[in-house]
């Protein structure tokens, strides 16, 4: 196995038009169209990254929408790998809205989402490192630690509260 990777090989880019199908009722982009694109860009950098077979989203951290998108815009998904554990990998995603009449670009989302990468029977498989090159991928990967640990404690408050919170039906 490849011990590190540049960020730049996990890097998936992938643009699109907005259809009138994927607008809720206020003419901008769901939310939730926005965030099955992300996963699946997300998905493919891990897979380029770690060249497995199956890679499983562990967490979605945040999805910080900055900007409505439109109909009249194209959309640009763009993420790739920032940083890895064992076999855990964090990808940065960042959504560009561009008006196609006057070109004017914009971050419209960013997001940060972990996956794991899984051998044949479903186990976490070791994936290489990486190595960022570019200032934004080196900003990201100096920033991973405190991310990593935030979500640490996160995790740890979402099985507290699991422990907590009831599996009644609300209607019994």
């Amino acid at each position: 196995m490849v011990e590190k990777r540049r960020v730049s090989e996990s890097r998936i880019i992938n643009t699109d038009q907005v259809l009138v199908s994927d607008l809720n009722n206020y003419n901008t982009l769901f939310g939730g169209v926005l965030m099955k694109r992300l996963d699946g860009c997300a998905t493919l950098s891990a897979r380029r990254h770690s060249r497995v077979k199956e890679c499983v989203t562990a967490s979605t951290d945040s999805i910080d929408f900055l900007c409505p998108i439109t109909q009249e815009d194209s959309v640009c998904f763009e993420s790739f790998v920032t940083y890895t554990g064992r076999s855990s990998m964090e990808i940065f995603c960042k959504v560009i809205a561009e008006d196609m009449i006057t070109g004017y670009r914009r971050i419209a989302a960013t997001a940060f989402l972990t996956f794991v990468a899984l051998d044949e029977n479903k186990k976490p498989v070791p994936v290489p490192g990486v190595i960022p090159e570019s200032e934004e991928e080196k900003y990201l990967f100096n920033t991973a630690p405190r991310r990593a640990e935030h979500r640490k404690q996160r995790r740890q408050h979402s099985k507290e509260l699991a422990e907590f919170i009831t599996l009644k039906k609300p209607w019994e």
